[in-house]
């Protein structure tokens, strides 16, 4: 599997951001995407995620309103819209993938990814 974020960047405090990952390399019928991301001094947060189960993605926000997930597989791609970004936003997001995983997602924490991106880091400025 290969995760390769794009579309970070400095913002300004209001603005929305698209960030994208392009996932490849799957070979298991289930598996999670996930995007988290890590703040200065904080732990790892998990904020969106999506799977595969029986041929169908499905899509969870851990913060509707916030953050919102989508894709485009068939183009293997990932992309997290952040809405109303705030100073607070600032921080490194990654794109992460596991295996064997599908409808429950949401039950993944950040430890529970093993293959991650480089990150995309995002700078909100007020």
């Amino acid at each position: 599997v290969q995760l390769v974020e794009s579309g970070g960047g400095l913002v300004q405090a209001g603005e929305s951001l698209r960030l994208s990952c392009a996932a490849s390399g799957f070979d298991d019928e289930r598996f999670a995407v996930g995007w988290i991301r890590q703040a200065p001094g904080k732990e790892r947060e998990v904020v969106s995620c999506m799977g595969r189960q029986r041929g169908n993605y499905y899509h969870q926000d851990l913060r509707q309103g916030k953050f919102r997930i989508s894709s485009e597989m068939e183009k293997n791609m990932v992309y997290l819209q952040v809405r109303n970004l705030e100073p607070e936003d600032t921080a490194i997001y990654y794109c992460a993938a596991v295996d064997g995983w599908g409808l429950r997602c949401t039950a993944l924490r950040a430890g529970d990814y093993d293959v991650w991106g480089q990150g995309t880091q995002v700078t909100v400025s007020s």
